[in-house]
């Protein structure tokens, strides 16, 4: 492992030193104008890519956008991420039609908290609220401001 060297500029490895590679790799067949799989993980300096974005029908990336879609930032039908927004959302911070995550925001929010039409959490607001801190109907806290 090569020592940090403070006198070399930024963007230019030092002498025995590289940059780590990001990956790029997608199918050669596409589906409605997307490719059937793409992963696009770490950054790409040729390109000028911090993070790698993935776009098809399976992506999976530091940003994700697809049916399917797994990645720290995923959109999609089905995403699954750290935020993950979709139809079908599940991560640390979930948005979306059936949500569960850390926080979840949707029609259906089951999570740590859940703000939703049916919200399920520890502390839970929505139509139908059930949890340690649920606020049902828009009530409040669910136990004193009614």
């Amino acid at each position: 492992m090569s020592a940090y060297d403070p006198k070399s500029p930024p963007g230019n490895p030092s002498p025995g030193q590289s940059f780590p590679r990001g990956i790029r790799k997608r199918s050669d067949y596409e589906y409605l104008g997307m490719p059937l799989w793409s992963v696009a993980l770490g950054p790409d300096f040729a390109r000028g890519e911090m993070r790698g974005h993935a776009k098809g029908v399976i992506a999976i990336g530091d940003i994700a956008t697809g049916v399917i879609a797994l990645g720290g930032l995923a959109r999609g039908l089905f995403a699954f991420g750290g935020l993950a927004a979709g139809v079908v959302a599940f991560g640390g911070l979930a948005i979306g039609g059936l949500t569960l995550g850390g926080l979840a925001i949707g029609i259906v929010a089951l999570g740590g908290g859940a703000v939703g039409w049916v919200a399920v959490g520890g502390a839970a607001a929505g139509y139908y609220a059930a949890g340690g801190a649920a606020s049902p109907n828009g009530s409040g806290c669910g136990n004193c401001c009614r």
